[in-house]
């Protein structure tokens, strides 16, 4: 039923309040964000952000951040996905964009391939928030949300420093996951 949260978030809540996705995180869609995240499929962010922008529009939110990457993968990959969504979604809907707010502090290992819990327990502390939020409704983007470990670790150092709501905006999140969270 559209507005109740999943199996799992009713079994354990989530820092934040909701996800909104784009697609299912599978062929082709998959194959698109993988290029996008590595730097070949880079022409496909002006795309992407448009497929964003109806679901972005259903989040009422103060300001706009992207999930942070560690400056060692940002030194890999040259670029932050999820800052080359959020920044023209935040000029297209007139929110506040935050990029700097947010910072990766520990260096995680790829995620891909953990189990839930595992996944959990690497995100874990990994995130700082250099901003007050206080009574302010965020809208957290980024390009793929598999169990929500890193969203939910993103949200709750947005809930320590006074966000009032967290929620998420990717391109596509996966229906199915292995091990519980």
């Amino acid at each position: 039923m559209a507005g109740l949260p999943c199996g799992p978030c009713q079994r354990k809540p989530r820092a934040f309040d909701a996800t909104r996705a784009v697609w299912q995180y599978a062929h082709p869609v998959r194959e698109m964000i993988l290029a996008f995240k590595h730097g070949q499929g880079f022409g496909l962010a002006g795309f992407f952000v448009e497929a964003l922008i109806e679901e972005a529009r259903r989040i009422e939110a103060d300001c706009i951040l992207p999930v942070p990457l560690h400056a060692l993968r940002i030194r890999e990959r040259g670029f932050n996905p999820a800052c080359e969504l959020s920044r023209p979604l935040a000029r297209i809907l007139g929110l506040e964009h935050l990029p700097q707010a947010l910072v990766r502090e520990r260096h995680t290992p790829r995620l891909a391939g953990l189990r839930g819990r595992e996944r959990l327990q690497t995100v874990r502390g990994a995130f700082r928030c250099e901003a007050d939020f206080q009574g302010r409704s965020v809208m957290l983007v980024d390009d793929v949300m598999t169990s929500g470990a890193t969203l939910d670790e993103v949200a709750r150092c947005l809930r320590q420093r006074g966000a009032s709501r967290v929620s998420n905006l990717v391109l596509a999140r996966t229906l199915k996951h292995s091990g519980p969270d």
